[in-house]
């Protein structure tokens, strides 16, 4: 397995650190770490501009050292046996360079803090993991917490949420962990206003749909959980109504879960690089880690086929 890890010194890429040396690697895997040095137009915040000189003199030799110092403490720690670590430092525009260098290494997955140091590390969600999520050619990990004992995966039984499952399923890392599925039957349901009385009448035509909505949640929850579970990994399912992303983060809340999986629309083109609602929301608001699958990424093991579901830069 090929995993990146990007760190920047900060609290948040701290915890992204303790949570890749904690993970399982399955032997052969290799794990890089990469620190960008941003400087001159970089420093302005302006994202996806082309690439800076490699001239390696215009950059001060000493945060370039503390920087290569933070790189080289993050491989002692994630170093083990039969597993391959090294480290990059990288330059320019920060989200730019760690998706290229994701592209380049084949990574798997890209593991990133929720925060860094710029001026505004106190948002719920940095610009550079925003980012890095919009535009990453695989999985991106973005963490709250330290490790990953517990998974909820979000399924509504679209294409995002299908190659979700199969990346939970596959992925080494996420091995035998339990998963709760969440899957959120939403339905419109009208405001009776302040008339007294009127609330019953009003509600009756909506029954019968939030009934059969519920009802299809459950089936999809429970179609995905038998999947998941049919090599002995613990799994429970819950249906929940309301709006989507809430609800998931009310869920993940109330079961004190460590990283929750949501999948995306993963459009071509410009579309490509937007996130759907309900995974930014959920991406922004949840109080765990955060692992967001493109479509573009679907692993799955080889010798069984996913459930059927229903529904809808340069180096220094």
């Amino acid at each position: 397995m090929r995993v990146l890890l990007a760190i920047d010194g900060s609290i948040s890429s701290d915890r992204a650190r303790d949570l890749v040396a904690s993970l399982t690697l399955p032997a052969g895997s290799r794990v890089r770490v990469v620190g960008v040095l941003e400087h001159g137009s970089e420093l302005f915040g302006l994202p996806w501009m082309p690439g800076v000189s490699n001239d390696t003199s215009t950059i001060e030799p000493a945060p370039t050292e503390r920087f290569v110092e933070e790189l080289e403490a993050a491989e002692r720690e994630i170093a083990r046996r039969n597993v391959v670590v090294d480290h990059v430092l990288l330059r320019g525009h920060a989200a730019r360079a760690i998706v290229d260098e994701a592209r380049e290494f084949g990574a798997e997955v890209v593991v990133i803090g929720s925060r860094g140091h710029g001026s505004f590390s106190t948002t719920v969600l940095g610009s550079t993991s925003a980012e890095v999520v919009d535009h990453a050619p695989c999985p991106v990990l973005v963490v709250r917490r330290s490790r990953i004992e517990t998974i909820l995966l979000a399924e509504d039984g679209s294409a995002g949420a299908d190659t979700a499952a199969k990346v939970v399923d596959a992925m080494p890392i996420l091995a035998g962990i339990p998963v709760t599925v969440v899957s959120v039957a939403e339905a419109g349901i009208p405001f009776a206003g302040a008339v007294p009385g009127t609330y019953e009448q009003v509600m009756e035509p909506y029954s019968e749909p939030i009934e059969s909505s519920h009802q299809q949640c459950g089936e999809l929850a429970g179609r995905r959980g038998d999947w998941l579970a049919r090599d002995g990994r613990p799994v429970d399912c819950e249906v929940r109504d309301g709006d989507p992303a809430a609800e998931i983060v009310a869920a993940v809340a109330a079961r004190g879960t460590d990283l929750v999986v949501v999948g995306t629309r993963g459009h071509t083109g410009l579309t490509r690089m937007i996130l759907g609602s309900v995974a930014r929301n959920v991406l922004i608001h949840a109080p765990c880690s955060v692992l967001v699958v493109h479509r573009v990424a679907a692993p799955s093991r080889p010798e069984e086929d996913p459930v059927a579901v229903a529904g809808s830069a340069g180096r220094s």
